[in-house]
């Protein structure tokens, strides 16, 4: 169907319930529930055009369903497709008139740091562009999107929403005559085909562990749905030479031709490489060491160029890098980046710390995947290492139901390892019960000496806090950002910060 065609209707959308007049309705197939069974409801909705698949209409009772539908509404159209996640993408291109092609757009994906990495370049460019038209750039991600850092976040549900969203956001960007957007791009929105259409100019991979493996199956699988978004890049990929799939997704990049530029801490021959990192409880500084290739498209390039930031963490030194030589890349001056990064702030609950005179110091993180929290418990340990007033690191934790089991003993040994007290507990445990949860994580403890369980996730922060000394520092891993707890079909509001502070008040 031509443009033209498309925009005679007036939206379209796969969920019946956002059906109006003059809709286009495609029908999807999901895990839970099937579009198919919601016809009859889109078409009283409004619905002018209803896309079913074709494997729906090959099992006989469906396609004679269908042939009723359409005698008792002939002024409906009906198409036939092969696979509607495919068509939907397709046509929500079309019909908001291929936004991404005018606008600079830049895909991170990654098992973690997305949302970091994604928040630090919209601040790189608004602290750090010299072209007025350059100073904003819209977000869209995890906890949700705004044009710029001081706007308040508009909510959208998942790390990247569905197609027919996201290409009128960049319409809407467009219009409001903004250049640049970055986004979080996940492996399941990948894999389901909800970024199809769009044009990125450069593909930022941070790292891969294990993670969504209910999903994905196996690690190559997870590996080659992140590395999808290649075949939607322009320019370059911008990838992690340490990470133990660097070699993977720099062949999957080659495939498809796009320069390869890389970042790093470890590795010598990477275009962007920290040195002398140092890290404090006020944040952490390194200098940056640029190859001759990144030299060459350098703007204001000098040996001695510091970054200070006040993110903390090794993993933040990465997250960093990645932001900073996408910068490069995209011409701000490199002068500027590190005269401005001490500007760059932290993330909602990503590292977030929550400190009070003479009592813990406490950090909440997002954390919910081994090599997250792996992430998170090494930058705590470096803070207490570097600290005068920090001595032990407590660490409250759970796990996700209804997700992948395999890495909860992997998460319950990274927990014992690098911290002197646990408190295991409950996260978000869907229709699972908290108990087996808990009881998965604990077969990776290889002892109970120095761990404590407390099922109810608000009573194991207070508790923690509690038994804490004003020199320890107490990581509530899991949650971060999010302000609600699943517990089977209900979602009740909670937030890990809520209860940290109160715990403290109390202190």
């Amino acid at each position: 169907m031509i443009s033209s065609e498309l925009q005679s209707y007036a939206g379209l959308t796969c969920d019946s319930r956002k059906v109006a007049e003059n809709f286009i309705f495609l029908c999807i197939k999901g895990n839970s529930s099937d579009g198919h069974d919601y016809i009859e409801n889109a078409i009283k909705s409004g619905a002018k055009l209803v896309v079913v698949e074709e494997a729906f209409i090959n099992i006989p009772e469906n396609k004679e369903k269908l042939e009723k539908l359409k005698e008792a509404n002939p002024e409906i159209e009906f198409e036939v497709k092969e696979d509607n996640r495919v068509t939907l993408a397709k046509y929500a291109n079309k019909f908001y008139g291929e936004p991404s092609k005018s606008l600079s757009i830049y895909g991170v994906t990654g098992t973690n740091g997305k949302t970091t990495i994604t928040h630090l370049i919209q601040e790189l460019f608004e602290v750090s562009a010299e072209q007025e038209e350059l100073k904003k750039c819209s977000l869209i991600g995890t906890i949700g999107i705004k044009d710029q850092s001081s706007d308040k976040y508009n909510e959208i549900g998942n790390t990247t929403p569905s197609s027919e969203f996201i290409q009128a956001e960049f319409q809407r960007i467009k219009d409001k005559g903004i250049k640049l957007a970055t986004m979080e791009v996940s492996s399941h929105a990948l894999d389901q085909k909800r970024c199809m259409g769009i044009s990125f100019k450069h593909g930022i991979v941070s790292n891969l562990s294990q993670d969504h493996l209910d999903y994905h199956r196996t690690m190559q699988e997870y590996m080659l749905a992140k590395a999808q978004i290649f075949k939607q890049v322009t320019d370059s990929a911008i990838l992690n030479l340490d990470d133990d799939y660097y070699e993977d997704f720099r062949r999957e990049a080659d495939n498809e031709e796009l320069a390869i530029w890389t970042f790093g801490i470890n590795s010598a021959e990477a275009d962007l490489k920290a040195e002398d990192i140092k890290i404090s409880e006020a944040g952490i500084s390194y200098k940056l060491k640029l190859s001759e290739k990144l030299q060459a498209r350098a703007k204001n390039y000098s040996e001695e160029i510091e970054i200070k930031l006040k993110l903390n963490g090794t993993f933040n030194v990465y997250n960093s890098l990645a932001a900073i030589l996408l910068g490069i890349l995209e011409g701000l001056s490199l002068k500027s980046v590190a005269e401005n990064s001490i500007k760059l702030n932290t993330v909602a609950g990503r590292f977030e710390t929550i400190f009070e005179t003479g009592k813990p110091t406490c950090i909440v993180d997002y954390a919910h995947s081994p090599d997250g929290l792996k992430n998170i418990l090494k930058g705590a340990r470096d803070l207490v290492n570097n600290s005068d007033n920090l001595q032990n690191l407590v660490c409250i934790f759970g796990c996700g139901g209804d997700r992948d089991i395999t890495k909860r003993p992997q998460m319950g040994r990274i927990a014992f390892d690098l911290s002197d007290k646990v408190y295991v507990t409950s996260d978000n445990p869907r229709s699972e019960k908290p108990s087996q949860i808990i009881a998965d994580i604990l077969t990776g403890f290889p002892s109970m000496d120095k761990t404590e369980v407390i099922e109810n996730r608000a009573t194991a922060i207070a508790s923690a806090i509690k038994g804490a000394k004003a020199t320890d520092l107490v990581v509530v891993a899991g949650k971060g950002h999010e302000d609600y707890q699943i517990l089977g079909d209900k979602t009740i509001h909670f937030d890990d910060r809520e209860h940290v502070r109160e715990a403290l008040a109390k202190y």
